[in-house]
C-alpha cells in the first residue's frame, strides 16, 4: 500500500483531524504489522498484543511523525522497538539447540501443501526455524526476505546502518539454511506432501 500522510492535520485543527488520519493510516497498513509481528513472535495472540502495543504508542508519539516519511517503516520501527522490549523484559525467549532443530522439525509437522504453506504462513518447521533465530536476524529475514522491504528501509526500521542489515540477513539465512535442510530435502524427495 503507498497511502501516505502527505501532510498532518495542524495544530488549530484540532487532534481530532490528526486522530482520523493516523487512524486511516493504521488501517492501511495493520495487515502489514500484524504479519511482520506474527513474524516476530511465532503466536497469534502475542502478535496481536504487539500490533495493538505498537499502535498505542505510534498514535503517542504522532506528533512526531514526520510527513513526507513513509508511515509504514516509522511504525514498524516502532513495532520491534516494542518487540525488544518485550524480550528484554520477558528474558524468557528459548532458543532450540541447533544440533536438534532439524530432526525436531521433520518429527512434528508435515504439510499438505508445502508451498502455499510457505508463500502464506510460516507456520509449522519454518515458522519454528524463524522462532530460533535471535531477534536482530530474525527481524532482519522478516523485513528483506518476507516483508521485500531493501536494505536501507530495513536499516531505517531496526535502527542500524545497511551493512549491519546485511550482515544479520547473511547469518540469519545461513542458520536457516542449516537447520531447514533436513525438512527441505523431504519436500522434495515427495515424503511431505
Amino acid at each position: 500500500m503507498e497511502a501516505e500522510a502527505g501532510s498532518l492535520p495542524s495544530q488549530g485543527a484540532g487532534t481530532q483531524d490528526a486522530r482520523a488520519e493516523f487512524g486511516r493510516l493504521v488501517e492501511a497498513y495493520w495487515r502489514s504489522a500484524y504479519r511482520f509481528a506474527y513474524r516476530l513472535t511465532g503466536n497469534p495472540e502475542e502478535a496481536a498484543d504487539l500490533v495493538q502495543e505498537a499502535a498505542e504508542e505510534a498514535l503517542r508519539a504522532f506528533s512526531r511523525f514526520r510527513p513526507g516519511t513513509r508511515f509504514d517503516r516509522w511504525w514498524l520501527r516502532i513495532l520491534y522497538n516494542s518487540f525488544v522490549d518485550r524480550t528484554r523484559r520477558q528474558r524468557r525467549q528459548s532458543h532450540l539447540p541447533l544440533d536438534d532443530l532439524s530432526g525436531k522439525l521433520l518429527a512434528t509437522e508435515s504439510w499438505a501443501d508445502p508451498e502455499a504453506a510457505l508463500e502464506e504462513q510460516l507456520d509449522g518447521p519454518v515458522q519454528r526455524a524463524l522462532n530460533a533465530l535471535p531477534p536482530e536476524f530474525r527481524a532482519a529475514v522478516i523485513l528483506v526476505d518476507l516483508e521485500g522491504l531493501s536494505y536501507e528501509d530495513a536499516a531505517r526500521v531496526l535502527r542500524c546502518p545497511p551493512g549491519t542489515v546485511r550482515s544479520r540477513l547473511h547469518r540469519g539465512r545461513l542458520a536457516l539454511r542449516e537447520w531447514l535442510r533436513a525438512y527441505v530435502d523431504a519436500v522434495r524427495r515427495g515424503e511431505l506432501g
